[in-house]
């Protein structure tokens, strides 16, 4: 299991980050200022900070640079401040990514996926196999009984997080904050309109209904390592 430090002093968006990771599988360890930071990432180990810049008693330039001082660990910075110049100064630092507020987390965690992925060598789950169904999440393709299914990037990525949470019911609004963003507050049923367009699309029971709750899929998911 990969360990993330989040370094994040409001709050929400703490809750909502360590939240999304550990239903991806993470292990989220939180800090809510520099001082902290360093602490919790000295007692690791880590696999990837996650590293505010406005943070109290030091601010995330120095947890930084105190931490390429003796790693080399994948770090994301996660910051209001959007000028070249504060981008400049965290990539002189030998960040891996810039993420200015507010984001998007389905794009958050594909950014922490591909950093991952690149940084441990490629050992993460690449493929979705449920009964006939095989999902590619590098060529985001999907087969449902070898012949390739057309979906759009929304349909592509509830029917990931769908899947990547076997056995589980997830409700509308955890979908919606999943797939479309944690800030979104759209009506919640164009869940429903997605949900009905993908099991057309994908024509079999592969997702089911549960009433006055939301969705799932059954525990018959398998995934498959990269080889």
């Amino acid at each position: 299991m990969f360990r993330i430090l989040i370094v994040e002093d409001d709050p929400d968006i703490q809750e909502v980050l360590q939240t999304y990771l550990e239903e991806e599988g993470y292990e989220a360890i939180p800090a809510v200022d520099g001082e902290e930071a360093l602490e919790r990432f000295r007692a690791g180990p880590v696999d990837l900070v996650l590293l505010d810049l406005l943070l109290p008693r030091m601010d995330g330039y120095h947890v930084c640079a105190a931490i390429r001082e003796v790693s080399d660990v994948p770090v994301i910075m996660l910051t209001a401040l959007d000028s070249e110049a504060h981008q400049l100064k965290g990539f002189d630092l030998r960040i891996d990514d810039y993420i200015t507020k507010p984001f998007s987390m389905p794009v958050l965690l594909r950014k922490v996926e591909a950093v991952l992925r690149r940084t441990a060598g490629g050992g993460m789950a690449r493929q979705i196999v449920h009964r006939d169904l095989h999902m590619d999440l590098d060529a985001c393709t999907v087969q449902v009984g070898g012949a390739c299914v057309e979906l759009t990037r929304r349909e592509f990525e509830l029917l990931r997080v769908l899947l990547q949470n076997k056995g589980r019911v997830l409700s509308r609004q955890t979908l919606l904050n999943r797939v479309w963003s944690y800030d979104f507050y759209g009506d919640e049923r164009i869940v429903d309109t997605h949900v009905k367009n993908l099991r057309k699309k994908l024509g079999g029971n592969y997702i089911e209904t549960i009433r006055s709750v939301g969705y799932r899929v059954d525990k018959e998911v398998e995934t498959k390592p990269d080889r």
